[in-house]
This record gives structure tokens, sequence and C-alpha cells, in this order.
């Protein structure tokens, strides 16, 4: 795989923020764009940037690197919209992972595009698939696995993956192993895939086999899905979400009295 394709994204504006650049997209325009990147048949990754996103891309090398690779990245949260309205490129509109599988899909059946599901828990991607094939008749789901991903394990873990995926030469390979493991594995086979797009999509899987509950619209719009899931998984996300995620507060600040040095120097 070349990344030829990637002058296009270069040329759309991107927020910087943090270690992260954002592509400038409204929701039409990144379904367009995804599009075009599984038409051009040049491999490729999207990736979907939320607040723990930017903080963790401070301190985990690999998933910056990954990030900084990938073909097109969207916004996935609203704290972000908001902060790019300070900065120098402004996000038009929040666009979540999971909100992009079904337009996907429903553009893929249009195309005759086939898909493979990775991800989620025993049997998710195949209810999840099997639910896609009933729905979309012109969709082709052409395989789905839910392997044990060791980012450590190299090329002895990953290459059986990768040989299950190119074997069905998917054009589009949702990933749904949550982050930063879903970035920085993409980033490791993404050269090993060919032409077959990869997207993250965290828990995009579990949302639409309804194992797992998702925010009411007007809550993610408000900018409270964060704290909708900490209710409902306090445990696992506690953490997260109190600790890690108050850093981003730091970083916009940073990025403030960048622009605002860099102004006056001007």
């Amino acid at each position: 795989m070349t990344t030829a394709h990637a002058p296009a994204a270069a040329s759309r504006p991107r927020l910087n923020i943090g270690q992260l650049a954002i592509d400038q997209l409204t929701f039409p325009q990144a379904i367009t764009a995804i599009g075009e990147l599984v038409d051009a048949h040049q491999g490729g990754y999207v990736f979907t940037a939320n607040v723990d996103h930017v903080v963790l891309a401070e301190t985990n090398t690999r998933f910056r690197d990954a990030y900084q690779k990938a073909t097109i990245s969207v916004v996935d949260g609203m704290p972000i919209v908001w902060a790019s309205r300070m900065l120098d490129v402004s996000l038009p509109e929040r666009i979540a992972g999971s909100d992009l599988i079904l337009p996907l899909v429903k553009l893929g059946a249009e195309r005759k595009w086939r898909i493979f599901l990775l991800g989620a828990g025993p049997g998710v991607a195949e209810k999840v698939g099997r639910q896609f094939q009933a729905e979309y008749p012109g969709i082709e789901v052409v395989g789905w696995d839910s392997p044990m991903v060791n980012l450590d394990a190299g090329d002895a873990q990953n290459d059986p993956i990768v040989a299950r995926i190119r074997e069905k030469d998917p054009h589009l390979l949702f990933v749904a192993l949550g982050s930063p493991k879903q970035e920085v594995w993409i980033s490791q086979v993404a050269q090993k895939l060919g032409p077959t797009v990869a997207i993250g999509i965290g828990a995009g899987f579990d949302f639409i086999a309804g194992t797992a509950k998702r925010a009411p619209e007007w809550i993610a719009k408000a900018g409270f899905e964060w704290l909708y899931r900490l209710t409902h998984e306090p445990k696992r996300l506690w953490r997260r979400y109190i600790l890690n995620d108050s850093q981003f507060g730091v970083i916009l600040l940073r990025e403030l009295w960048k622009r605002t040095r860099g102004s006056q120097e001007g």
C-alpha cells in the first residue's frame, strides 16, 4: 500500500490540537471522503478523535504516531468542536465513529462493497454482520472475527489475522477494539491490508447489537455522553473521564497560548 492518497487529505483544512490533526469536515463530507478513499483502492485508514484521544496522544507514542499516518481524522467529541471555535480551524460538527457505520454500510450496499467486521465480544460482530446482510441486501459481509489482540505480539499474532482479512479482500474493514488498541493495531497492519480501508469504530458494534446502551442524541449533542457512559460503567471508565480527560483543559490552554504568542510575534 502506498500513501498516494495522503495529499488529498492534507489539502483539507485541519485543526491542530495537542498532538493531533483533525480534518474540517461535515458529516456528509466525511461520508463522501471515506467513500472516495474506498473507491480509490489505495488503502488508508480513518480515525475519530475525541477528548480521550487528544490526551492519550500526549504520552502514548505509538498512538500519536498512528494518528499522524491516518488518511482521514474526524472529530468525535463536542468539547473539541467547541474548543475549535477558539482556535484557528473551526470544526462544523461532531462525527462519531458509531454514527458512520450505518451510512457507510448503506453506501457500500449501493456500490457493492465487501466489508469485514473485526472486534467486539464473542458473537457480537457476527450478529451485526447478519443484521447488515438482512437489512442492506447490496452489501457483502465477507467475514467477522473477534481475535485476542496484543499490541506487543507483533507479526506472529498480526499476520494470521491479516491473512484472514486479505483472503476475503474487503473494501472496508470496521475495527472495534477500543482505544488506543484499535488505532495502534490498525497502524501496525495498514501496510499489509492492501487496498482495504480500515476505520476504528470503538463500541459501534455493541451499540448496534444492543449489548451496550448508547447515550440519547440530545445528551451527546449537549456534550455529556461521557457522563452518561460513566454512570453506566463507573468502574471501567472513571479513571479515563475523571483523571485522564481533565488534562484536556490544560492542552487547550496551551494551544490558545501558542496562538496568542504567535499572533503577537507576527
